[in-house]
């Protein structure tokens, strides 16, 4: 609808995991690499925590992509709330095994054959449950059994547990103690700060064909990442909305106004500071008393900018002499962070 207007050449805020628009801050690219460790070395158990928007999927399908080998396979489930004799019917038929079809002993039986043969090639078996944070306890207990099908020297399953902070909690379960153990690889994401929201939302901007500077302004970038606290997946739903705002009043670019406006609408927490552009609202405080500068690394179609940054981060003020504690940066402070809007 409103792609023409604003020079898209498609719209660049689908919640679909598209991995043109993965964005990779530096959280986002540790993580992506022990995913791809996880899936190509004989390990064991990798844990991916994440809260709900921060791109967990979005990652997962980055390194599935980035890893497919002929000799590894890789099989995904994407609801693992299921019986212990439906997720056995599900990876015989995800895993290309009719002889292991109909109950747990003749898919255990095809499923060591199987594996045997594939390690003796040279090939890994990888089992990735997203949303793992759902599972039963009586499936983490299968999914711990079938972890320790080894060799004496090697792993012939990896095992892949992505979910929500809940899953931290599940694995610390007593019960659970023995598939806690087995983790040898563990991540997490967190939301966004200011100037990797900004570079999130330029990036896909720019995949999409359009110039960030000519479709949100500074005020619009700063109430955007306020509302949405940092999560990827809130900033595209409010940049989705806004685009659809200002293409119906026919505004370019799209200012704070209309951001706070599309945020009354969602139910989003937003004050107006941005719209208004009061230099002396106070938002995140800083992590520090001291800037820290840093560099965002430029690659197209990879979610970051190029530009040099001053980052503040999320923690609380630090004291001064008199126990009062610091001014965090102002509005108009954040706006100056970047320079591409």
């Amino acid at each position: 609808m409103y792609q023409a207007f604003y020079g898209f050449n498609e719209r660049p805020f689908q919640l679909t995991p598209n991995p043109r628009y993965l964005y990779l801050s530096p959280k986002h690219r540790e993580a992506l690499a022990t995913l791809r460790y996880g899936l190509t070395a004989s390990l064991g158990v990798t844990v991916l925590l994440g809260e709900a928007g921060t791109g967990k999927t979005t990652l997962l399908s980055a390194a599935l992509y980035a890893e497919r080998r002929p000799e590894h396979r890789h099989v995904v489930l994407n609801n693992p709330t299921l019986a212990p004799g439906e997720f056995y019917e599900m990876l015989a038929d995800r895993l290309a095994m009719p002889d292991g079809a109909g109950s747990k002993a003749k898919f255990l039986l095809a499923f060591e054959k199987d594996l045997a043969t594939r390690h003796q090639a040279g090939g890994l078996t990888s089992i990735v449950i997203d949303e793992a944070q759902s599972l039963t306890h009586q499936l983490f207990e299968e999914l711990r059994l079938l972890a320790n099908l080894e060799t004496a020297t090697a792993k012939l399953v990896n095992l892949i547990l992505v979910g929500q902070p809940e899953l931290a909690d599940r694995l610390n379960d007593p019960s659970l103690r023995q598939l806690k153990q087995r983790v040898v690889l563990r991540c997490s994401l967190e939301p966004l700060e200011l100037r990797s929201a900004a570079s999130y939302i330029a990036a896909r901007l720019q995949v999409a064909g359009g110039s960030p500077r000519d479709i949100f302004t500074k005020d619009a970038i700063v109430a955007i990442f306020e509302a949405s606290r940092g999560i990827p997946r809130t900033i595209g739903v409010i940049c989705e909305n806004a685009l659809l705002a200002g293409y119906a009043a026919q505004k370019k670019p799209v200012d704070g106004a209309i951001v706070v406006e599309v945020c009354k609408d969602l139910d989003l927490p937003s004050n107006g500071r941005s719209a208004r552009g009061v230099s002396a609202a106070r938002p995140a405080p800083a992590a520090s008393g001291v800037p820290v500068a840093s560099v965002a690394q430029a690659q197209p179609g990879h979610g970051t900018a190029g530009r040099r940054w001053f980052s503040f981060g999320n923690g609380e003020p630090p004291a001064d002499s008199n126990g009062d504690a610091e001014a965090a940066p102002s509005v108009d402070d954040r706006k100056r962070m970047f320079r591409f809007f």
